[in-house]
């Protein structure tokens, strides 16, 4: 399971870079269609949002492999290793239970509602552009059972540590 992470990470710190930079190009195009020539291109502001949103998501996705995101366990740490450890279980399947209702099964069904709803100034649909949102939450949960794989076997601590190092 740890190579599929690596794998995951890997692609996802790689799409990550390749969509900011598009994003850049994109919004640069904009600015000087606009300002330079005079006559801005039609396409680039639906294409900044939804490259963008894809971004977003992505990026989401691999700050949650990290466990980079935003966690309040100043009472968890006072607590036992082993509560720590049935709560860090806990807290990683209720993130399954989110990313599978919401991400997963609601950004399905929105991707399928919106599939045949054409994008004004792209060649695509906003259903397709919406596909990012199951993706993203198949991601996530698949992080998500990394990491209660990881706190049961003890690979992984049940906080993690915030206290800078001091050189």
């Amino acid at each position: 399971m740890h190579a599929l992470k690596n794998g995951l990470d890997t692609f996802l710190k790689w799409a990550s870079v390749v969509l900011f930079a598009l994003l850049v190009v994109i919004v640069v195009w904009q600015v000087f269609t606009r300002q330079v020539i005079g006559s801005p291109a039609t396409w680039t502001e639906e294409a900044a949002r939804y490259t963008f949103v894809w971004l977003g998501f992505f990026a989401a996705a691999l700050v949650f492999s990290e466990r980079g995101h935003i966690a309040v366990d100043f009472v968890v740490r006072l607590l036992p290793d082993p509560v720590q450890r049935g709560i860090a279980v806990l807290v990683q399947l209720a993130i399954i239970t989110f990313a599978w209702i919401v991400l997963v099964y609601g950004g399905w069904r929105a991707s399928q509602g919106a599939w045949n709803q054409n994008l004004t100034a792209l060649p695509a649909t906003v259903g397709q552009m919406y596909l990012v949102m199951p993706i993203a939450g198949v991601l996530i949960i698949v992080y998500a059972l990394y990491h209660v794989v990881a706190v049961i076997r003890r690979t992984e601590a049940a906080v993690e540590d915030t206290e800078p190092d001091v050189v």
